[in-house]
């Protein structure tokens, strides 16, 4: 009963229900009060990532959906739990066989008898278990809350894999947009060399300053070939997560940057219905539920009703004569009496698991309230520190355009050039994996909330925050 209390408590979509061992918060603490917008537990779970208007995101995790083999093992897992249902539904029906034998009889009784020999028989055999105390209706809700429980894991597994396209398709991108960068910075070291090369041609710079503009040049060049071999091995996970071979999968470069979507996260207790992993949670505890249930009624008695009828002959030539019918019908009534304990460890068994699984159920809810705070927090950071990292890359570019100025008419040393010119692709860099985090976060939060959303009214969303 305690566990009805906490399921109830978990679906429930007022603020300050009981779950968890406490109460459901009426907002998470992590959201911007000017939060509008359709929220979180309005939307349907449905192709979220079109939020972010990528035609080749789009594309990518519609090939996931259908090749990636975590989620073909999750839907086979569930095909199975539901062949386990119509297992248990079965049982709860008359049961109708057919049997045919033969048997050599004999002994000192059969031979008094007369009755020595061969016995041919064909039967039909037809038995109902009588669901005296609703052990067979329980056995089969505890199957259909497994059954239930394996379809919340799917859909689980579905926003897992998605999100994890969209994170490393996001991941990709950005590594695009900093080899960019990279590259901008290889052509003015470049630029810087030659410069130098030729001041120091005409005695105005010392080969020291030759070297020194070579040494940057060849250490941006290192991390041009670092961000290459990360985009390859983004790329080898994205054929993975896509269902494909990594030798024949391959996406060209792109500096584009999707659609940011603004995401309101609703309020917490509705966001609990729509995580499939605390539903998940939810009805595999409530199906440990229903099994302790089962442990305790192994003590009851059973009672089954059997009828048969057909043919029994001492030679197979007579077997189906009218002459040779044969019929009965009876009934059995079982009650346990001693077993050695065997009863008793089963209920201790189903006692644990049910402690257990409520325990996890419990510990879901507030790993679910942890990741929509969590993403919540590093998008309102995310945001600020984007905003003073962009002054900061503002500022930098104006600094190396002076420095240039000035190298050229001998007002300052190659060194402040050169450090303007480092200052300045330090900061383009953490300018761009700031940007890139937001996505990151964004995946993160949608996911966090349990997947799915009205993709205009995300965009529209963005659109007003100006993203």
């Amino acid at each position: 009963m305690a566990l009805a209390c906490l399921v109830a408590g978990g679906c429930a979509t007022s603020p300050g229900a009981p779950v968890a061992g406490g109460t459901v918060p009426a907002r998470f603490k992590e959201a911007a009060p000017s939060a509008t917008g359709p929220h979180a537990e309005a939307q349907p779970r449905g192709a979220w990532w079109q939020a972010f208007a990528d035609p080749t995101l789009n594309q990518l995790i519609t090939r996931a959906d259908q090749d990636n083999q975590t989620i073909q093992v999750a839907a086979a897992r569930l095909a199975q739990a539901r062949a386990l249902v119509r297992a248990a539904q079965a049982q709860r029906m008359p049961q109708l066989e057919l049997n045919s034998g033969a048997s050599r009889l004999g002994g000192p009784l059969i031979n008094a008898a007369g009755g020595g020999g061969n016995l041919f028989s064909s039967t039909a055999d037809l038995s109902y278990e009588v669901d005296l105390f609703g052990r067979l209706a329980q056995a089969s809700d505890a199957a259909t809350l497994d059954a239930q429980s394996r379809e919340a894991l799917l859909q689980s597994t579905r926003l897992l894999v998605q999100a994890d396209v969209a994170r490393t398709y996001l991941a990709l991108r950005a590594n695009d947009a900093e080899r960019a960068v990279l590259q901008q910075s290889i052509s003015a070291f470049r630029d810087t060399v030659r410069l130098t090369q030729r001041r120091a041609d005409a005695g105005y710079a010392t080969d020291l300053d030759v070297v020194r503009a070579r040494a940057d040049l060849a250490a941006t060049e290192a991390d041009a070939l670092g961000l290459a071999r990360l985009r390859a091995e983004l790329e080898h996970a994205l054929a993975l997560l896509v269902g494909e071979s990594a030798s024949m999968f391959s996406l060209p470069e792109s500096a584009h940057a999707p659609a940011l979507p603004a995401i309101p996260p609703g309020i917490p207790s509705s966001v609990l219905a729509r995580r499939a992993d605390v539903s998940a949670a939810q009805r595999s505890a409530m199906a440990a539920q229903a099994r302790l249930g089962l442990a305790q009624k192994s003590w009851l008695p059973s009672l089954e009703l059997t009828a048969s009828g057909g043919f029994a002959s001492p030679g197979l030539s007579d077997l189906f004569k009218m002459s040779m019918r044969a019929w009965g019908v009876g009934a059995l009534l079982a009650l346990p009496l001693f077993d050695g304990g065997r009863r008793e460890a089963g209920l201790q068994n189903a006692q644990a698991d049910v402690d257990a699984l409520v325990a996890s159920y419990r510990q879901q809810v507030l790993v679910a309230f942890k990741d929509v705070e969590d993403q919540l927090s590093g998008l309102r950071l995310l945001a600020d520190q984007a905003e003073i990292q962009h002054r900061a890359v503002e500022y930098a570019a104006r600094a190396t355009e002076l420095s240039a100025s000035r190298y050229r008419n001998g007002s300052i040393s190659q060194l402040e050039l050169l450090d303007s010119r480092r200052t300045e692709l330090r900061n383009r860099r953490q300018a761009l994996q700031v940007d890139w985090a937001r996505y990151q976060a964004t995946v993160g939060l949608i996911r966090a909330l349990g997947g799915g959303w009205d993709t205009a009214g995300a965009l529209a969303q963005s659109a007003a925050h100006g993203d």
